[in-house]
């Protein structure tokens, strides 16, 4: 039998939906949406607090918004084709799903723009967090994207989702509010015109990648350059407050984060692991069959603090309690073995209070920040291309990003040593400046 608070909340739902839509939010009472329900006014102040409560669990479980938080877990894998095409496809695939979904409770969204002036602050805070997590998802989203397609942009994924979002919402709003408009001929020709901004504005390319327009002779002049990768790692502060996070969520999400940032892996790696493929030598624990033939080790020191030893660590501490018979080292809830998308569902529990410097940590930024760390440990960048099995140009941006951190703490410790009273080091004003 279905639970009945989930079969009143339902209702609610339901009911409210249908209020909003045909009267807008403000003239709706919570009187007139129990009612509709077919319960007591109590009832909606238990599950939800206040109709803006309820607002909000109206935008969080329509099912026209669920079909987009579904096509982001999906899409990524469903490219066919490799880097910029690829990400054509799921920038293409994304818009279109986000549209028609919008599409759907074009009413609802009349009702919220045109009377959000009106909305006391609590609601409009309400809204912003709703607003705020759909970009969170669409970020991930992103971020698997350029890590499927080996793709790097030149903002953070966050900054991207905001303006993707931003422009999407904002094209819906002129086409349910305005009969004509010349802006755009069609739908298809606005998400052609957004994806080609994307792609060859915010988005690094490999070398030697020419886009098909400028290929085709369709813009004047020649390629642009290839863009920078922009390497976003993340501090030791904000890891160990991951580590400890994921910690309390489990063991097996602990276990996940720490070979996140202690082996590098990508969550495409993660879900492919084998616990044969799980070796714990004498002084050292190493995983194979890691992109391609490879072998990575498992480091025990994190950002300067060590999580255990290689017969003892979160990794081996889940395999130990794990008795599943999927071969798989993770697994999901039915004894499958995780899917991409339930990694970044994991990853966003863990990170889910967090806040890096400028945005919420992103999944890709665990395997840049294991790069730079392991370049700053006195790894080559010959040897650590072997490790992740790409060029040595390619890391380059890594390196810089090494030398940086490094110049800055010996920057550090170099005035921690002149400010010492004790200290008798000479600096000449030729080397001062």
């Amino acid at each position: 039998m279905a639970d009945p608070r989930s079969s009143t909340r339902h209702r609610l739902i339901q009911a409210a939906i249908q209020l909003f839509i045909a009267q807008g939010v403000t003239e709706t009472t919570t009187r007139q949406i129990a009612d509709l329900a077919g319960v007591n006014e109590v009832t909606l102040f238990r599950q939800f607090g206040n109709k803006y409560g309820l607002l909000l669990a109206v935008m969080e479980d329509m099912e026209a918004l669920r079909q987009i938080g579904m096509a982001l877990g999906q899409q990524p894998e469903d490219s066919q084709t490799e880097n910029m095409e690829g990400a054509a496809q799921s920038l293409k695939s994304y818009a279109s799903v986000h549209l028609q979904a919008l599409e759907q409770i074009q009413e609802f969204v009349r009702s919220l723009i045109g009377e959000a002036a009106h909305y006391p602050v609590e609601n409009r805070r309400a809204l912003g967090r709703s607003l705020s997590q759909a970009n969170r998802y669409t970020a991930q989203y992103l971020a698997a994207v350029m890590q499927h397609e080996h793709l790097q942009t030149r903002m953070s994924t966050n900054k991207l989702a905001s303006l993707l979002n931003s422009l999407l919402l904002g094209y819906a709003v002129l086409e349910f509010t305005s009969e004509i408009n010349e802006l755009w001929q069609n739908r298809e020709s606005f998400i052609d015109g957004l994806v080609e901004l994307f792609l060859y504005g915010a988005i690094a390319r490999p070398q030697g990648h020419v886009p098909a327009s400028v290929a085709a002779g369709s813009l004047t002049g020649s390629a642009s350059p290839a863009l920078p990768i922009v390497v976003n790692d993340l501090p030791a502060g904000v890891v160990h407050h991951i580590l400890k996070q994921a910690k309390k969520l489990g063991t097996q999400e602990y276990a996940i984060a720490y070979i996140l940032f202690a082996a590098g892996l990508t969550a495409d790696e993660i879900v492919a692991l084998r616990r044969s493929d799980v070796h714990i030598e004498a002084h050292q624990m190493v995983l194979s069959r890691v992109r391609g033939d490879r072998q990575v080790p498992v480091n025990q020191w994190i950002l300067g603090r060590r999580l255990g030893s290689p017969k003892n660590n979160p990794l081996t501490r889940w395999l130990n309690v794990s008795r599943e018979p999927s071969p798989t080292v993770f697994v999901n809830a039915a004894g499958q073995a995780l899917t991409v998308a339930e990694v970044e569902q994991i990853w966003q529990a863990i990170t889910a209070e967090i806040n890096a410097p400028d945005a919420p940590p992103q999944l890709v930024q665990a395997h840049q920040t294991w790069c730079v760390d392991m370049l700053i440990r006195g790894m080559s960048v010959d040897d650590l291309s072997v490790l992740v099995g790409c060029s040595v140009n390619d890391l380059q941006p890594y390196a810089r990003r090494a030398r940086e951190k490094a110049i800055l703490d010996r920057a550090a410790r170099l005035d921690q040593k002149l400010g010492n009273p004790g200290s008798t080091t000479v600096v000449s004003s030729t080397e001062a400046v």
